[in-house]
C-alpha cells in the first residue's frame, strides 16, 4: 500500500530524532505544573508530542505544519470541487508529505475497496433501542467492528513491535474507509425508517456521506461534507477525544478500542456537542424576535444572556487567540451558498456583536467564534436538521486524526501512557515544607 511505503520509508529518520531528544535531553524541564493546574484540568500543560497537528494560537490548527488556508488552497480536489479530497488530507496526516493529485486518489480507492460493513453492524445497531442517541450507536458499532481487528490476532500469535504499526495501518484503513455508511446509516436508522443507500463509486469518500443520506444530487452538500470532514479531523493530542484514544491505544488495545474511547469522549457537552448547543442558542435568540434580530437587539439579548450566569456556547478557545480559521473557512461557504438564509446572517451578526461584549465584561481570554459558532447552522439549512446527530459527522471526521496519531505512536514505540497522582495531604506536606 503507497501510505504503508511512505510511512515505513520515514520510521527510521524520526525514530533516531526521538531518541536523540531523549537521550541527550531527557533531563531538560519543559513545565513546572502548578497546584491550580492540576485540580484544573491541567489545562494547557504540556505532557504529550503530537506531530500530527498543531493549534498556533495567532494562526490556528496545523495539519502536519500547513494552517487552514494553505490547505484549502493547496490539497488536491475532487473533479468540481472548491474543496479538498480527504483521500489526500489522509495521506498528508499519515506519510507526513504533501500529496498529487494521483495519490490523493490512490487512499479515495483504497477506502472504496475496504468500505463494506460487516452484516452485524446492523444487526448490533438495530438492536438498539430507538431512542438509543447516535453517538452510543456509533461508538458501539466501532467497538463491534474489534472482530474485524487485524493487530489482534497477529499480537497474539507473537508479532514483532516494530510491526506493530503496520497492523494499526490495516486497522485504520479498514475502520475509516467504513466510516461514512456506518454515519449514513444510524442517521437513516434514526430519522429515515432504516433505508439504507450503498456508498456510490463515482463520489470520494466525504461527498459519499451526502449520497448516502438521500441527497445525491445535492452537491452544494457534498460541498459543505468534504469542507466538514477536512476541517473537524484533528484538534493536537491533549482534547477529550485526541487523548481518551491516545491514552487507550498505548495499551495496545487496537485501533476499535481506541477510536471508540475517543468518541466516548467527544460525545460529552464539553467537547463534541459544543456544535449542537451553539445552534439551540442561536434559534432560542431567533425566536424571541419577529424577523432577524438588529445588532442592538442582539447585543441587550447577549448581555442578559451573560449577566444570567450562563455562556454564549460558541465564543473563546482554549489555546486560539484569534478568529478561528475553521470558522472563516464555514464563513466563507455561507456567503457563497447561504446568503440569504436567515439563520447564516444571524450568525454573523452574532459575530460581529458578541466579541466585543465579551471583552467589555472580562468573560473570556479569546472572545472571537470557534468553529462551533456555524457549523450546525449551515448543517440545518441543508435539512440535516437532527441535532443529535451533529456530533456523529465530528466523529467520522476526527478519526482520521485519531488513527494517525495511533499509528505513529506504535510506529515509534511510544509506551503506555502513566502519569503518578498525588494526594490532597501529600500537595499540603509540600507546600507546608516549601514555605
Amino acid at each position: 500500500m503507497l501510505v504503508k511505503d511512505r510511512i515505513a520509508a520515514k520510521i527510521s529518520a524520526w525514530d533516531k530524532r526521538v531518541s536523540k531528544l531523549v537521550k541527550e535531553y531527557g533531563s531538560f524541564v519543559i513545565a513546572n505544573v502548578t497546584v491550580e493546574q492540576i485540580y484544573g484540568g491541567i489545562r494547557n500543560v504540556p505532557i504529550q508530542v503530537s506531530d500530527i497537528s498543531y493549534v498556533d494560537p495567532q494562526e490556528g490548527i496545523r495539519f502536519r505544519g500547513y494552517t487552514i488556508p494553505e490547505l484549502l488552497k493547496l490539497l488536491p480536489k475532487a473533479k468540481g470541487s472548491e474543496y479538498p479530497l480527504i483521500g489526500g488530507l489522509y495521506y498528508l496526516l499519515m506519510a507526513d508529505e504533501f500529496p498529487s493529485l494521483e495519490e490523493a486518489l490512490i487512499v479515495e480507492e483504497e477506502w472504496k475497496k475496504r468500505a463494506e460493513l460487516p452484516a452485524y453492524v446492523f444487526d448490533v445497531l438495530k438492536a438498539l433501542p430507538a431512542s438509543t442517541h447516535p453517538m452510543t450507536m456509533f461508538s458501539a458499532a466501532i467497538l463491534s467492528m474489534h472482530n474485524e481487528s487485524v493487530f489482534t490476532p497477529r499480537y497474539m500469535d507473537g508479532l514483532k513491535k516494530s510491526e506493530y504499526w503496520d497492523a494499526y495501518l490495516e486497522d485504520s484503513f479498514n475502520l475509516t474507509a467504513k466510516l461514512p455508511s456506518l454515519a449514513a446509516f444510524i442517521y437513516n436508522l434514526k430519522y429515515r425508517d432504516g433505508k439504507f443507500i450503498p456508498p456510490d463509486p463515482d463520489l470520494d469518500w466525504a461527498a459519499n456521506f451526502a449520497h448516502m443520506i438521500g441527497k445525491p444530487e445535492d452537491t452544494e452538500y457534498q460541498e459543505l461534507t468534504r469542507l466538514f470532514m477536512f476541517l473537524h479531523c484533528d484538534h493536537e493530542g491533549g482534547n477529550v477525544s485526541a487523548h481518551a484514544s491516545h491514552l487507550v491505544a498505548s495499551a495496545l488495545s487496537d485501533v476499535y478500542y481506541a477510536v471508540s474511547a475517543g468518541m466516548n469522549g467527544l460525545a460529552g457537552p464539553l467537547h463534541g456537542l459544543a456544535n449542537e448547543e451553539c445552534l439551540r442558542w442561536l434559534l432560542t435568540l431567533r425566536e424571541n424576535f419577529d424577523g432577524l434580530p438588529t445588532k442592538e437587539q442582539v447585543a441587550e439579548y447577549s448581555m442578559a444572556w451573560l449577566k444570567s450566569g450562563k455562556v454564549i456556547p460558541g465564543y473563546g478557545h482554549a489555546v486560539l487567540r484569534v478568529t478561528d480559521p475553521r470558522f472563516t473557512a464555514q464563513n466563507k461557504f455561507g456567503a457563497v451558498y447561504l446568503s440569504n438564509d436567515e439563520l447564516y446572517q444571524l450568525v454573523n451578526i452574532v459575530a460581529e456583536v458578541v466579541p466585543d461584549i465579551l471583552m467589555k465584561l472580562g468573560k473570556a481570554k479569546n472572545p472571537w467564534p470557534n468553529v462551533d459558532a456555524i457549523a450546525g447552522a449551515l448543517q440545518y439549512h441543508y435539512g440535516v436538521k437532527e441535532f443529535d446527530f451533529y456530533t456523529v459527522l465530528f466523529g467520522v471526521s476526527r478519526s482520521l486524526g485519531l488513527t494517525t496519531h495511533a499509528v505513529w505512536s506504535r510506529a515509534l514505540g511510544r509506551p503506555i501512557e502513566r502519569p503518578k497522582s498525588l494526594t490532597t495531604r501529600i500537595l499540603e506536606q509540600m507546600i507546608a515544607q516549601e514555605k
